[in-house]
């Protein structure tokens, strides 16, 4: 069961680096096209690579098959996904890489919020670690001359649907195949992405090859590996917990700004790092009182 616990805790970390270097990418792709061109295309991409898994993977992994349930979490899931990414990707034409990683992050607090009404228990240690890291978010990202854009508020909204995406995760991944419930997210957001992006964008092929490198980065890397690496890693860990090493993105977010687009990180935002991983350790090896259930594996996005 530890084993378990560790082997999600990892794969967690894993996808929030991923994650938090897709912000570069984000943000690059649309110097060509779109915000939900580029949301539908790479997650379209996503779903594509996934498919082939559904033929090749053992069979104890595959033998559900797609019921309502299946559907109706891969549904769900796919909508809060859309909404959160799409608002996160609009919101990165008005403010930096580096706050949208802090204020995405902050779903490492609304996930325990939402929690308690749904009747999820949240232990004294998560609480310290959400507030850690927090703080250190805000250490990281948030200098003097700090002002909420329209962007700002765009990804705050995008952090409460986060939240929300969160626990849906941890809902269905610990009772549906992890791989069927991706492609069906996958499928969702990226159908739903597009006929916005034919709503309201111009849509070109050579712009579109223009973005091709970041539309391979954001779909291969952070879609069909990073997200997939949440369902699976979601399923043996508890929600509140994953959010907290979930939004460790923030970090590599904001050490991606700086290295591939000259984004400032100061002392103070490696303060903010360090409080962060302290938040992240709390809340994995503060004494609990009781085990927690694996079906609340999520009491918690992804």
């Amino acid at each position: 069961m530890r084993s378990q616990a560790l082997r999600a805790d990892v794969l967690m970390l894993i996808t929030a680096a991923i994650w938090g270097a897709a912000f570069v990418a984000q943000r690059l792709g649309m110097d060509a096209i779109g915000p939900f061109l580029y949301t539908g295309l790479r997650f379209a991409l996503g779903a594509l690579i996934l498919l082939p898994l559904l033929l090749v993977l053992p069979k104890p992994a595959v033998k559900q098959p797609l019921n309502r349930g299946l559907l109706l979490g891969g549904l769900l899931m796919g909508l809060a996904l859309t909404v959160g990414i799409n608002l996160q990707q609009v919101g990165l034409l008005f403010t930096s890489v580096t706050n949208s990683g802090f204020i995405t992050g902050l779903y490492v607090i609304i996930v325990p919020l939402l929690g308690l009404f749904i009747g999820h228990r949240t232990g004294l240690g998560t609480w310290m670690g959400a507030c850690l890291a927090v703080l250190g978010m805000f250490l990281l990202s948030v200098g003097e001359g700090f002002q909420v854009a329209p962007g700002d508020w765009l990804q705050l909204a995008g952090a409460c649907v986060w939240g929300v995406h969160v626990l849906l995760v941890g809902f269905f991944a610990s009772r549906y195949d992890p791989i069927r419930l991706a492609v069906l997210q996958f499928a969702v957001c990226a159908v739903f992405s597009l006929i916005l992006a034919l709503v309201f964008e111009e849509i070109r092929l050579d712009a579109i090859l223009q973005a091709g490198p970041a539309i391979l980065y954001g779909g291969v890397i952070a879609v069909a590996i990073g997200y997939t690496l949440q369902v699976v890693a979601q399923r043996h860990a508890i929600a509140s917990h994953a959010a907290i090493i979930l939004s460790l993105e923030a970090v590599f977010a904001a050490i991606a700004g700086a290295l591939l687009l000259d984004e400032s990180l100061h002392a103070r935002g490696y303060i903010g790092c360090a409080l962060m991983f302290a938040g992240m350790l709390i809340a994995q090896l503060w004494p609990q009182k009781h085990a927690a259930p694996a079906a609340t594996v999520k009491e918690a996005e992804a």
